[in-house]
């Protein structure tokens, strides 16, 4: 499995030129029930690089950074995302590409300040 400590263990980064990098937002029953790990190793398998965590109002972001036909595949994944997940609604945004090299979960993000659990 990819990792941060390991990012070779991901599709080599030059395979995903040209990069586009979106910020989704995903709303509804996807905290508690697996959506971070599931997106996570969804992204890792699309070969993208980015992040996913979750936010103090109970939505869960995603940054991802590849190709645009992997990030549209990563989009139609959390539009159910995992079994016990409930998707609401999904609001997506470009954002400026950073180079990201793996993906990963970041700690969960509450009012401006990164927690760990």
């Amino acid at each position: 499995m990819a990792n941060r400590l390991n990012p070779d263990s991901q599709p080599n980064r030059s395979l995903r030129i040209p990069a586009e990098r979106w910020r989704l937002r995903i709303r509804g029953l996807v905290q508690n029930v697996g959506f971070r790990a599931s997106c996570c190793r969804r992204a890792q398998e699309l070969g993208l690089a980015g992040w996913v965590r979750n936010c103090s109002d109970g939505s869960v972001e995603v940054q991802a950074e590849g190709s645009e036909q992997h990030l549209t595949e990563l989009r139609v994944w959390c539009e159910s995302g995992p079994l016990k997940a409930r998707v609401d609604s999904i609001d997506g945004s470009r954002v400026a590409t950073t180079g990201a090299d793996w993906f990963e979960i970041r700690p969960d993000h509450f009012q401006g300040k990164a927690l760990t659990r």
